[in-house]
């Protein structure tokens, strides 16, 4: 086990030892775990109070500092399990849940040295072991949902060091931080939250379930590195002519209901998760709750680069709810009946990609809307291992594309021939044969996995939604998908947008097209030349 690359990146920051090969807790951390496993009867163990001086004893026997704790974490735990829980809901949390949770514990170093026994036999000549996945290095690791409970017990007692953690920007995992924000500043969405982490915990009780979830960091490359594709410039996408995806509008319903097995996209923060672990309650910290197994890449997921995006696949979804932001709730169990893939997967495809904080006017610049594409562009297209993938095309019209064979229903040779036949970029090329040659042959789309996103980098974040619609049209259209499902949530300012995107696909715009049209608009409005939004700048017939 000494030798294994993997290992050595991430067990820094996981509070296990590695002894003589061989992967261990301390002797007094294997004592403390079978006294919690045996029940209260025997730990003593009946109260959130109590719950936390044994947290405080097991991080004392790991030599982690009790001042690496948020202060008032004991006070957040004591509130939620003795204030927030009734007795037989305590009863069975402690009585049942907590020795279920601290047997897991005990079994984490064999779990985790079976782990790495396993690894290589996922995906052949790929390294998918548990490490660090190092920013500017594309990767990906498979856990099984059993490791990522261990994780997450791991999380929930606080055993994991952080004080290194800041170094190699990773965000906060340890749970410490989730309960000090109940007690300092009570909102009743985070009591909620933290009900959705109990009752999962509660659910793999009942039953351990048996699947995996892969954690992917996705990377454009800054410089020409074969075989992946590289970040595109401004250029690239003023050239391109890939014709435009289907544009779905949903005006009600949620992006993680959607039934069509879509990409879901996460509104991100840098950093994994953002405020899933203290106060946030929106898009991004819901779905944490929603999916707790997502959790997981927080302990190896260092912050995204403009560059960067992160897939992750298979979680399963444990909690229902109701309300956004403040009017969050839990509002009982969720049983997940998404189809598993081959390699053991949920069929939930999660992507992370996150926009432009607070950008202002700056959002209008070029190079601020190309940094927003491009990293939708990375968050949408499939880019994996080069013996995976096949180059179907690189010429001048920027069809620079891998695919995975994973997604592919359609035969290499016909998509390259739709290429060819409906991809001519010159002045004699006419546009409506190139685009009914597309949707004739498959419509180019490499796969029938389409994008589910919505207001990405609106609301909190500040964006422009009318801008941030048309960049990721753009982005899934330039990545081959089939089609975007997009959810308004009812927003005034997309109120036309389904006679926008009809008036554009049925003027067969290609993603050129589109790019120039919105670069000129932002150009213009970024020097104060217009104050309109971009569909009424654009139509200003149909939105009047």
């Amino acid at each position: 086990m000494e030798n294994r690359e993997d290992l050595k990146s991430i067990l820094p920051y996981l509070p296990l030892k590695l002894e003589s090969s061989t992967l261990a807790w301390p002797h007094q951390v294997i004592e403390a775990l079978k006294s919690l496993s045996q029940g209260p009867s025997h730990s003593r163990v009946d109260s959130g109070e109590v719950l936390f001086l044994a947290i405080s004893d097991l991080r004392n026997s790991l030599s982690l500092s009790p001042h690496l704790l948020a202060p008032s974490a004991a006070d957040g735990y004591a509130l939620f399990f003795d204030e927030f829980l009734s007795r037989a809901e305590s009863a069975k949390w402690f009585g049942e849940v907590v020795p279920m949770m601290a047997n897991l514990l005990l079994r984490f170093p064999t779990l985790l040295e079976s782990h790495y026994q396993y690894a290589y036999m996922i995906m052949v000549g790929i390294e998918t072991g548990l490490r660090l996945l190092e920013p500017q290095q594309p990767g990906i690791v498979f856990l099984s949902q059993e490791v990522i409970a261990a994780l997450l017990s791991c999380a929930f007692f606080c055993l994991f060091p952080n004080a290194s953690r800041g170094a190699k920007h990773l965000p906060m995992i340890n749970f410490d931080h989730l309960f000090q924000s109940l007690y300092e500043n009570y909102h009743e969405n985070q009591e909620h939250k933290i009900k959705c982490i109990v009752h999962y915990f509660e659910r793999i009780h009942s039953c351990m379930p048996a699947g995996f979830v892969s954690f992917e960091r996705k990377v454009l490359p800054l410089e020409h590195k074969q075989p992946f594709v590289t970040y595109p410039t401004a250029d690239y996408w003023a050239n391109s002519a890939v014709p435009l995806c289907r544009f779905e509008i949903c005006s009600s319903g949620m992006i993680e209901d959607q039934s069509r097995d879509a990409v879901e996209v996460d509104f991100a923060n840098k950093y994994l998760g953002g405020g899933s672990l203290s106060r946030g309650c929106v898009q991004e910290e819901i779905r944490f709750m929603l999916n707790p197994e997502l959790i997981a890449g927080m302990l190896f997921l260092p912050s995204m680069s403009d560059n960067e995006a992160i897939e992750i696949v298979g979680t399963e979804r444990f909690s229902n709810y109701s309300g956004y932001a403040s009017t969050f709730r839990y509002i009982g169990n969720h049983v997940d009946t998404r189809d598993v893939d081959s390699l053991g997967r949920r069929k939930t495809k999660i992507v992370a990609i996150d926009a432009l904080c607070s950008p202002g006017m700056r959002q209008y610049r070029v190079d601020c809307l190309l940094r927003e594409v491009n990293k939708a562009f990375c968050g949408f297209l499939v880019q994996h291992k080069p013996h995976q993938e096949q180059n179907l095309l690189h010429s001048n019209n920027s069809w620079d594309v891998r695919v995975s064979n994973d997604f592919m229903d359609t035969n290499i040779s016909g998509i390259q021939a739709t290429l060819n036949e409906g991809g001519k970029n010159s002045p004699s090329a006419d546009k409506t044969e190139a685009s009914q040659n597309v949707e004739n042959k498959s419509k180019i789309s490499l796969c029938d996995v389409g994008i589910a996103t919505g207001n990405w980098g609106c609301g909190a974040f500040g964006g422009d939604p009318e801008v941030k619609t048309v960049v990721q049209w753009l982005a899934a259209s330039q990545a081959l998908r089939p089609f975007i499902l997009y959810y308004t949530f009812g927003i005034k300012e997309l109120q036309h947008l389904d006679q926008i995107c009809e008036w554009i696909l049925c003027h067969n715009w290609s993603v050129g097209d589109l790019w120039n049209m919105l670069a000129d608009y932002s150009t213009k409005r970024a020097k104060g030349e217009t104050k309109q939004g971009f569909f009424s700048w654009l139509l200003p017939n149909i939105t009047v």
